[in-house]
């Protein structure tokens, strides 16, 4: 008798751009964990810059850290990757120091109450890709809204498009958006004060 297949080997996906290009990241088995497809990171990093020299970014709900350790890859002077699984924070670690990702610094928190805790306008970019189906979208823009400086971006994805209203209240605006199957992103911009 033929002995069972063990679990399938990890899933992984990889950086697209800059200096960790083509490095693998492992994808756990969790639920909810969906990372963004490779097509979706092209189209949004062609929109933020091939270069994000010198950006503060935060990658709430990391899971694989793909969009954070690109963000990295491509020169980002500060990433946080902050996310509550013990086991991806754990997957987190051991890729920062295979990568020698200085930069980048993991939180093991939960990311609306760690985004309520960080100051106002402290960074330039964050990225929110929460578990697929879950209802933290909405409380995330409100959080990252804040912490996102004047001209500064917030990227959403998720299966449903960005609410208009949302956007608006939580004092962005609409910048770009794309759909990729089952998946809508967007990127918004922080406006300027009055």
């Amino acid at each position: 008798m033929k002995a069972r297949a063990s679990a399938a080997p990890p899933r992984e996906v990889r950086v697209i751009g800059g200096a960790w290009k083509k490095s693998k990241l492992p994808v756990a088995d969790r639920p909810g964990l969906r990372p963004t497809p490779d097509r979706v990171r092209v189209t949004l990093f062609n929109w933020l810059g091939q270069t994000l020299a010198g950006w503060r970014c935060v990658d709430a709900f990391a899971g694989s850290g793909a969009l954070g350790f690109e963000a990295a890859s491509r020169g980002a002077a500060e990433v946080v990757l902050v996310e509550r699984d013990a086991a991806l924070v754990a997957s987190l670690t051991a890729t920062r120091q295979r990568l020698g990702a200085e930069a980048v610094r993991i939180e093991r928190a939960d990311a609306l109450q760690w985004l309520a805790r960080v100051p106002a306008a402290s960074f330039d970019v964050v990225f929110l890709d929460p578990p697929f189906d879950s209802p933290l979208l909405a409380p995330a823009l409100v959080a990252a809204a804040r912490v996102v400086g004047a001209g500064g971006f917030v990227y959403a994805e998720g299966p449903e498009p960005g609410d208009p209203l949302a956007t608006e209240a939580a004092g962005l605006e609409p910048w770009r958006s794309g759909r990729a199957g089952a998946v809508h992103f967007a990127l918004m911009r922080k406006a300027a004060p009055a």
